[in-house]
């Protein structure tokens, strides 16, 4: 192997690595939920029992802007591992049988010669 190639190997692993989520990723999408959902019921009650005033608008204004931060991080999240999920389902769906995309002669007529016999002659 020269070291063109292992530098493309090397590359492809990188970039593998550094588009998967990792496990800090996953607690911190997990814990901006958290908040999503503690924000949506502050601005909730602050909307139902909170007198009104300018001081609760604009807590409640930066409420918003603070639920609608953490939404977008969770958005970004979920289209990054959306794209994880489908990278992974199409590798295992079009994995190659060989290492070269295409399965052995011997499977490929033995699949065929197997569908044949079941539906072949029965006398």
């Amino acid at each position: 192997m020269n070291s063109e190639t292992a530098h493309q190997i090397v590359e492809t692993i990188e970039d593998e690595v550094n588009s998967t989520p990792s496990s800090v990723e996953f607690e911190m999408a997990y814990q901006a939920r958290v908040a999503i959902d503690r924000i949506r019921f502050a601005i909730q009650h602050t909307e139902h029992f909170a007198p009104r005033s300018d001081q609760m608008r604009e807590a409640g204004m930066q409420l918003l802007d603070a639920l609608q931060r953490l939404e977008t991080v969770d958005r970004r999240f979920q289209v990054r591992s959306r794209n994880l999920e489908s990278r992974f389902s199409a590798l295992i769906a079009h994995e190659p049988v060989n290492g070269h995309g295409v399965r052995p002669s011997h499977e490929r007529t033995a699949g065929s010669a197997n569908g044949a016999s079941r539906g072949g002659n029965s006398k």
